[in-house]
């Protein structure tokens, strides 16, 4: 039996952050990715809101979800309307969902100067909503909203609100920190309070405006609370809602509650990363248990502890949650830095104190230009190849121009790149237009060199950056570019530094192309 049951709301409220818009293809993914991870409530939405939502209940029932509960959510009935009469609730069980998640007032705020009308009212609507929906579903969840700042208003009130939802038949009574302005201590003053009186289950809700949803549903676990809301990476409205890829591995974790099966929490950072690309967002890379700088290592000291220990300084094994450790190279790195990289590419460098010495010399005269290793691990690899005197020059370059042109206002600006090189003494001219300057020289090389290298034909840019290194000097400051390549099977970064941001983008896009050409001709040795 599980400790704490998981609802995840991601389809709901982490629909309604900024930037955040998922199809109905996109929905129905998400429910299955959330059925893989092992949740127990799939909230789907209102499906009055609109016609994607109604849409997703009906195409939900065809995936056969085997163990996580789908949930339509809406509000208690209107004041002036009997439950039998109220077009919500109608359109809600019209779902025809397992479970309805009710929402409910519990601040004598809102029943007063939103809804107006008599706390003694308000009590009857939701006493009334839950039962007559009782009766027709499977289970009914209230989420008391407000109910933290309800209970620091009034108190009384607000309990009354809950016995009222637990003489309604609630199966579930979840306390909502709405706003996300409360502390872990006025959780557990309230819970400790609710305890005294209401029996129903409880479970918590918390946004996370005082960056404390992930500390304010641990303390309510801690009183005793067994189910916990929340979304996928804390996408929600505002700054979002409690972010259950934190909160999963703190309870199953540190705190021993069981919520999913480790063979599921290994699925974590496949998980977040999965949203995040359907999202269109880029991954958070600091984001406690899944980012990419999550077990990260980059001083000397650091590093040489986790060597010799992980637990030196990572709070957990990083494989739990499926990420990895990682260390870094930079001007702080120590011999353990090299030694551990080198490991990481399949290169022993145990007892070669020499290309040691060498690599970590040219790794710190380097970035002090301005180069940058930590996202450009291909050009580091480079470095150590040249270092052991094992890197080969596949061509040389004899020269190349870069033409941008623009010929009249309005009219988009035209690139086009000329390049001669060398391979093993036949000179090779090439050509192309682009779309910008780099471009069209990334595609004249791969042009020029696809003849003598015809696995070339598969690499693509992927992404490229520019960043200025010295804001002072204005137009003529350094640049550091970083550029992305793959080829269908792998991704590599390479970086290059210079005040021209053709040259530097000339030096990242070769370094592309040799550790292309490096790990083919391994590939083959091997």
């Amino acid at each position: 039996m599980k400790d704490v049951l998981i609802y995840d709301t991601t389809l709901r409220d982490g629909c309604q952050a900024e930037d955040i818009s998922f199809t109905l293809e996109d929905k129905l993914r998400i429910a299955e990715k959330l059925e893989e991870l092992g949740v127990d409530y799939i909230e789907g939405g209102y499906p009055g809101s609109n016609s994607r939502d109604a849409d997703f209940f009906k195409k939900i029932k065809k995936l056969n979800l085997k163990n996580a509960k789908v949930a339509s959510f809406g509000t208690t009935r209107k004041p002036s309307a009997k439950a039998a009469q109220d077009l919500s609730l109608k359109i809600l069980l019209s779902a025809d969902a397992p479970v309805v998640t009710l929402v409910g007032k519990t601040w004598d705020l809102h029943v007063r100067d939103d809804l107006r009308i008599s706390k003694k009212t308000n009590l009857e609507v939701i006493a009334d909503s839950i039962a007559y929906v009782k009766r027709r579903v499977d289970q009914v969840i209230f989420d008391a909203e407000h109910f933290f700042d309800g209970f620091r208003s009034n108190p009384e009130y607000a309990v009354e609100c809950l016995q009222a939802a637990q003489q309604g038949g609630a199966d579930w009574i979840v306390l909502c920190d709405t706003n996300g302005g409360r502390l872990p201590a006025e959780i557990r003053e309230a819970i400790a309070k609710v305890t005294e009186s209401v029996t129903t289950p409880l479970g918590i809700h918390c946004h996370n405006d005082g960056e404390l949803a992930v500390a304010n549903t641990m303390a309510a676990v801690e009183m005793g609370v067994r189910q916990v809301q929340g979304t996928i990476n804390g996408f929600g409205e505002r700054c979002g809602n409690l972010n259950l890829i934190s909160l999963i591995p703190n309870l199953q974790l540190k705190m021993g509650k069981n919520c999913i099966k480790p063979s599921q929490l290994r699925k974590l950072r496949e998980v977040s990363h999965f949203f995040y690309e359907l999202a269109n967002i880029q991954p958070n890379k600091r984001q406690p248990y899944v980012g990419d700088s999550a077990f990260a290592h980059k001083g000397g000291l650091h590093v040489s502890g986790v060597l010799k220990n992980r637990e030196t300084y990572e709070h957990i094994d990083p494989n739990f949650v499926g990420n990895r450790q990682r260390v870094l190279v930079s001007d702080l790195s120590g011999r353990s830095n090299i030694v551990y990289k080198g490991k990481e590419y399949g290169i022993d460098l145990e007892g070669q104190d020499n290309a040691v010495q060498e690599i970590l010399r040219r790794t710190k005269e380097l970035e002090s230009q301005g180069y940058e290793f930590e996202a450009a691990e291909a050009s580091f690899e480079l470095l150590i190849q040249q270092a052991l005197g094992r890197k080969k020059k596949n061509f040389k370059l004899v020269g190349f121009r870069v033409i941008d042109e623009k010929r009249q206002e309005g009219e988009a600006p035209r690139s086009e790149a000329t390049i001669m090189v060398e391979v093993d003494g036949v000179m090779e001219h090439a050509a192309a237009m682009g779309n910008g300057p780099v471009n069209a020289l990334d595609q004249a090389l791969r042009r020029a060199l696809t003849k003598f290298y015809p696995g070339l034909k598969d690499v693509e840019l992927l992404d490229y950056k520019v960043r200025v290194l010295s804001s002072g000097e204005g137009t003529a400051a350094s640049v550091r570019v970083l550029i992305e390549s793959g080829d269908g099977k792998a991704r590599w970064g390479t970086v290059g530094v210079s005040h021209n941001v053709i040259e530097a983008s000339w030096q990242a896009l070769v370094d592309s192309i040799d550790y292309k050409l490096y790990k083919d001709a391994r590939r083959r040795a091997n």
